[in-house]
């Protein structure tokens, strides 16, 4: 197993922004794509921290030359609640944080707002846009879309992206609900995390062109981005776990990053042509809702606090002695790795 290094959360932002500035991106925006990136590790979803920042991000843009470090985001359509922007393969943090703004701002005069972006980039933890919205007291849900690496059931083919789909919904409680994790039984990046530890990833993951289940990280990286192999859908391969479901989620997904705002899709997101590499041209979509709008917000918070405190009081499983709202494993994972400079714990961007 690899060494495991332990570093202050703060210092490791202020790493991940200077080197952000170093490689070109603007100060302001190099502060706001450290922060989404340290909120991933602060959080405990290792797989999208700062393991990412080289390969994801400054390979990218010094190495590969197919992210611009600084983003034109340019407002394509404004019309009330909605709009379209197109990210001119800037930054995709930027750009998620830019349009999470618009639809916050659109809900607060229409009482929902959504925006849509092309031509982006990776952007970074799903849920950091969520939770933007739930600091504002809205509901907030967001998805994009992604390099193919979801086979459809019944097939082999990596055709669809991890596509996350994500709510979050402010409660009276000490952090928000959230659902921050893909349509996909995993992700690349934590496919990368299992390699770095050398850890063996369970059947039923990876299917390969063969049909078969693939369980060595170091192969399946290899044998994604050769094309014969893919990742299951939620449910996992074929139809008995209902891995038919997790397919229709990340087709809504595909949908809903490509299709209002006619960006790329699915195989048009490989990142190659002819042979060489060109940026991914990702999709992502925005939604705020105004609590304010349908109800007294602070009966919002209690009525769906009282819903996950009720879950989470429900009869446990034998040898288990607790259970899990969406969040609350993502809220200890930032108590436990708060830096002791906090003075407050965030809740949020």
């Amino acid at each position: 197993m690899a060494n495991v290094y332990r570093m202050d959360c703060d210092r490791l932002e202020r790493f991940m922004a200077d080197v952000f500035r170093g490689v070109g991106v603007p100060p302001t925006d190099a502060k706001i794509c450290a922060r989404v990136l340290s909120m991933a590790d602060r959080r405990g979803i290792d797989s999208h921290g700062v393991g990412r920042l080289k390969p994801i991000y400054y390979d990218r843009i010094v190495r590969d030359r197919i992210q611009k470090p600084v983003t034109n985001f340019e407002i394509v359509m404004d019309r009330k609640a909605a709009a379209v922007v197109d990210g001119h393969h800037g930054m995709g943090m930027v750009v998620g944080h830019r349009c999470m703004k618009m639809a916050i701002a659109k809900a607060k005069k229409y009482g929902m707002g959504m925006v849509v972006a092309r031509n982006s980039t990776h952007y970074g933890i799903a849920g950091y846009y969520a939770l933007m919205a739930c600091d504002a007291g809205m509901i907030g849900l967001t998805g994009t879309n992604a390099r193919p690496s979801i086979a459809p059931t019944f097939g082999v083919e990596n055709m669809l992206g991890t596509n996350p789909l994500v709510f979050g919904f402010p409660t009276d409680e000490a952090f928000h609900f959230t659902n921050d994790y893909a349509t996909s039984v995993t992700q690349r990046g934590k496919i990368e995390y299992y390699a770095r530890i050398g850890k063996k990833m369970p059947p039923g993951w990876v299917i390969n062109h063969k049909g078969r289940t693939e369980t060595d990280p170091v192969k399946v990286l290899k044998d994604l981005v050769a094309d014969t192999a893919a990742l299951a859908p939620i449910g996992g391969i074929g139809e008995d776990g209902g891995g038919y479901k997790g397919y229709g989620y990340a087709t809504v997904v595909e949908v809903l990053s490509a299709a209002l705002q006619q960006g790329a899709f699915m195989r048009q997101l490989n990142g190659m042509e002819n042979g060489r590499k060109v940026p991914y041209r990702l999709g992502h979509f925005f939604i705020a809702i105004n609590i304010g709008f349908f109800t007294d917000v602070a009966a919002f918070r209690k009525t769906t606090g009282d819903i996950l405190r009720q879950l989470r009081a429900s009869r446990k499983a034998p040898g288990h002695k607790r259970i899990y709202t969406c969040g609350e494993k993502e809220y200890l994972a930032w108590l436990e790795r708060k830096s002791r400079s906090d003075s407050l714990l965030p809740r949020g961007p």
